[in-house]
């Protein structure tokens, strides 16, 4: 009895893990999927197609490809004939013309953004509503009223940037950086910008003394859309935490690897399950599918976004750039990636063990 307790226990523990291992398998598997489709689409040569690094632990040759299964469950690639070096194959990746190499290799990231595009439809279909930007109160200490801000009021723009969800808007808040802002709202139809709206803090978080928890309810119509929406505002956050990092505004420190996102997945996936509210489940997972996918075709060397950047210098200066410099760059940047990798898993250990 004691012994099926103690498994019982280590057993709900272990599960949620291995789930979010798995589920990091689907991504990176479906991201490889969307580079390969496109490759063989556009009759390119490839030579392997491989879930996984390192040996491997199953392959098996169907025509040109080799397709193989390998030990870590840290990545995946295609081995593109001509993709890193001149190839006499006129189906070489090389060879291709430069609007056809940069579909393929965005085809990964965006793959990866329309699954988290259809995991927040899945979201929405089981919670049943959506946010609707709308202000449903004003505090009595804030000047807001003065300022012309109504309940009902629906938020468009805050200091200038488009709002697609209430998340946007507390997030517009939280960067704020002189403690007031200017908010663009949509009122029996038009639109009125007020300006010079104060934000207060608490507990070095910014707030705002509007209420948005207003919600509608999901229907055929409204589906997309407000998937649509959630995805721009997941899309939107990527770009501003990668120009606050930039910026020095976020450290590295708080930046999460695969060590942290897999304990974040697990603690959210044993929480919503004993809550018995799976929508948050998939939320995370559409947020971190779209975060991986939207990160890959940033324009840094050695991701999809760093080749893509070359594919469009080529098409700017109508010569390709010469693929020993390339090849260089990306090496480079491979091993500074490598680098960031292996620090931000050291910070999550780290993070896990002093609680």
């Amino acid at each position: 009895m004691n012994l099926a307790i103690s498994f019982s226990a280590i057993w709900g523990k272990v599960w949620p893990i291995l789930l979010a291992i798995l589920f990091f398998g689907v991504i990176i598997a479906l991201h490889e999927l969307g580079h390969f489709i496109f490759a063989k689409l556009f009759h390119i040569r490839v030579n392997e197609f491989a879930i996984g690094m390192g040996p491997k632990i199953w392959s098996k040759q169907k025509g040109e490809t080799l397709y193989s299964l390998r030990l870590l469950p840290i990545g995946g690639f295609n081995q593109l004939e001509g993709e890193d070096e001149v190839s006499d194959d006129p189906r070489a990746f090389s060879n291709q013309k430069p609007w056809k190499r940069f579909i393929v290799l965005a085809a990964g990231g965006l793959t990866n953004v329309v699954l988290g595009m259809l995991l927040i439809c899945i979201m929405l279909g089981v919670q049943g509503t959506m946010s609707n930007r709308v202000i449903t109160d004003v505090s009595d200490q804030m000047l807001a009223n003065e300022n012309g801000v109504r309940v009902n009021d629906e938020i468009v723009r805050v200091n200038g940037s488009r709002i697609f969800t209430d998340s946007d808007f507390y997030y517009e808040l939280y960067r704020d950086a002189d403690g007031v802002f200017d908010i663009t709202v949509k009122r029996d139809g038009q639109k009125l910008t007020l300006e010079d709206l104060p934000v207060y803090y608490s507990n070095t978080e910014a707030v705002s003394e509007l209420i948005m928890n207003g919600e509608k309810k999901v229907t055929l119509l409204n589906l997309l859309p407000g998937a649509v929406n959630e995805t721009l505002s997941m899309a939107k956050e990527v770009y501003l935490s990668v120009i606050d990092l930039f910026r020095g505004r976020v450290g590295v420190k708080d930046m999460s690897g695969i060590v942290g996102t897999v304990k974040i997945m697990s603690d959210v996936t044993t929480e919503a399950v004993e809550n018995k509210s799976y929508s948050v489940i998939f939320f995370l997972l559409a947020f971190i599918t779209v975060n991986i996918g939207l990160f890959n075709l940033l324009p840094l060397p050695a991701l999809d976004g760093g080749r893509l950047l070359f594919v469009l210098v080529e098409m700017i200066i109508r010569k390709p750039v010469p693929k020993k410099f390339e090849a260089i760059v990306h090496a480079a940047g491979f091993v500074l990636l490598i680098g960031l990798m292996i620090f931000i898993t050291f910070n999550d250990i780290r993070n896990i063990i002093t609680g």
